[in-house]
């Protein structure tokens, strides 16, 4: 630490401060001789009130053309280190110089993007395929199992590995996919079959479509619209595990879908346990971030690899590569009462991948 603040000095823009400031100081000493010479020899006060009032005026432009611009500039760099924003970095409307200006847009076309989207899909991968299980070897165990289950007229182990065995095919294969919202639910749907074997009644789920009677834009177009795979599932795994599975009595879990007419937002709602308002600000300072915060689940204080594959953050994170970091998950709750998950995406359908994002 010590040697960072004694490298200080080799930075070009602490340099450029201090002989501003240098500068300024001997400007005002100069004015205030020329001030100070005039009222001790009664001298008229033409000359030195013109050159305040151009040093005024000259203080101003500084102000507005350099230091404004220049403290934009710097935010930028800073949230950048910090995690905040990435795509911000190569949108700096005030470069240092051409030369910083064509060494960043460089820099925006060494990252190789898919790499760093390939860092956030390995949370994705099933418990199994990290402990490199041959995927169709589970598949084939699990049909084994469903078909001894039909012979011994266990048919309900035999749905139950069905429903297993479709929730691993979809969770494990083609990370790098968008998919239908209509493909997710379906997902989410047999998710929620799997559990009420465990949960029974105590779990309800329901899917609502907000929209305007009016409105051209019908639930089939909801059901088109494009969103990364395993979006969905992690968020109601949290609401399941971390809300609900601790509250008494029934639990319900309720996604609203809505759209605007350029954006998805999608809601998961849970009447558990909620969180505290602590708990609830450091996750939502970790979802404002855009760095990889996924290798230490005990000071993320949660499951980053839960039995459905990724983690909220990291959802959240494939989002902000993918689509930019306007988008993402906000987090909503309040203890005792429960927990809303509100998923923003851009409204991408079937019929305009053609025509990028949107």
């Amino acid at each position: 630490m010590e040697k960072k603040h004694a490298d200080k000095k080799n930075y070009l823009s602490v340099r450029i401060k201090w002989c501003t400031l240098l500068a300024a100081g001997l400007i005002g000493a100069v004015l205030v001789e020329m001030w100070t010479v005039c009222i001790r020899e009664m001298r008229p006060f033409t000359i030195p009130a013109a050159f305040t009032v151009l040093f005024v005026l000259l203080a101003v432009a500084v102000h507005r053309l350099v230091l404004v611009p220049y403290r934009e500039t710097r935010k930028i760099y800073e949230q950048f280190v910090m995690g905040y924003v990435m795509e911000d970095l190569f949108k700096v409307r005030y470069p240092f110089s051409p030369e910083s200006e064509q060494a960043i847009l460089r820099l925006n076309e060494i990252i190789d993007r898919s790499n760093l989207i390939a860092i956030s899909k390995k949370q994705a991968e099933y418990l199994a395929l990290q402990n490199q299980i041959n995927p169709h070897f589970l598949y084939n165990t699990l049909e084994g199992i469903r078909s001894e289950a039909l012979i011994a007229g266990l048919d309900s182990i035999a749905e139950m590995t069905e429903a297993l065995a479709t929730f691993f095919r979809y969770t494990i294969s083609d990370l790098e996919n968008l998919v239908t919202l209509e493909d997710e639910l379906a997902n989410i749907e047999n998710y929620y079959y799997i559990q009420q074997f465990r949960f029974g009644s105590k779990l309800d789920l329901k899917i609502q479509y907000d929209r305007d009677p009016d409105d051209e834009f019908t639930e089939m177009d909801f059901l088109q619209c494009k969103l990364p795979k395993l979006t969905l599932q992690p968020i109601v795994e949290n609401s399941i595990y971390h809300g609900i599975e601790r509250k008494i009595g029934k639990g319900h879990l309720v996604i609203r879908i809505s759209a605007s007419e350029e954006r998805l937002y999608i809601r998961i709602s849970d009447d558990g346990q909620g969180m505290t308002d602590a708990k609830l600000k450091e996750l939502n300072e970790k979802l404002r971030r855009l760095g990889d915060e996924t290798d230490d689940p005990e000071k993320d204080g949660e499951k980053k690899q839960t039995r459905g594959g990724i983690a909220v953050v990291n959802v959240n994170r494939r989002i902000k590569l993918l689509f930019g970091e306007e988008y993402g998950i906000h987090v909503y709750s309040k203890e005792g009462v429960g927990t809303d998950v509100v998923v923003e995406l851009p409204l991408v359908r079937e019929e305009n991948r053609q025509g990028g994002w949107r």
